[in-house]
């Protein structure tokens, strides 16, 4: 049995894509996925299957949001090790970082062109710091996520690729829900 986590962008979001958590794990067991457990309303979900391909369950999942909820809806969906080492190589976790609200992880879908990397790299933003690796930028807003210009739908524009940003107190969570699957 494999594990994986889930994470859907942009559901539940100013009355917009509205999706049930309960609805959402009835849907993940008719897929025949296994110890399902969802945290918050934003679409965090981690669960157990037999299935290896990372390719064939997303295509499952994504088929069946839109036909059970009836839109489309970006999905991030990472094995239990590569989870793992997202939140485990964060550049930015002291105790300064872990004691505030200001450190985030905006997950790749891809890895960017090398060219997009390079030219965000050499950006800069008063109050926010970022470090781009793989499949994961490493946030520090000083000022709040909420008043960031370096925000989601920013790296997306700048590189390309869809994303979905979570707070360390949520990767922290999911973690511990994958130690226990």
């Amino acid at each position: 049995m494999n594990s994986y986590v889930l994470l859907l962008r942009g559901i539940n979001v100013s009355g917009q894509k509205k999706v049930l958590m309960s609805d959402l794990k009835q849907m993940l067991e008719r897929l025949n996925l296994e110890n399902i457990k969802t945290y918050i309303q934003s679409g965090n979900v981690v669960f157990s299957s037999v299935e290896t391909s990372k390719l064939v369950l997303e295509k499952n999942i994504g088929d069946a949001i839109v036909e059970t909820f009836r839109f489309v809806v970006p999905l991030m969906l990472l094995t239990k090790k590569d989870f793992i080492k997202i939140k485990n190589e964060a550049p930015f976790v002291s105790s300064e970082t872990l004691d505030n609200k200001n450190n985030y992880f905006v997950i790749l879908k891809d890895a960017p062109e090398i060219e997009l990397s390079k030219k965000l790299k050499s950006e800069s933003y008063p109050n926010e710091t970022f470090i781009l690796k793989e499949n994961c930028i490493y946030l520090i807003c000083k000022n709040g996520y909420g008043k960031a210009k370096c925000n989601n739908n920013f790296f997306e524009k700048k590189l390309k690729v869809k994303a979905t940003t979570r707070n360390f107190k949520t990767m922290k969570k999911l973690v511990e829900m994958l130690e226990e699957n």
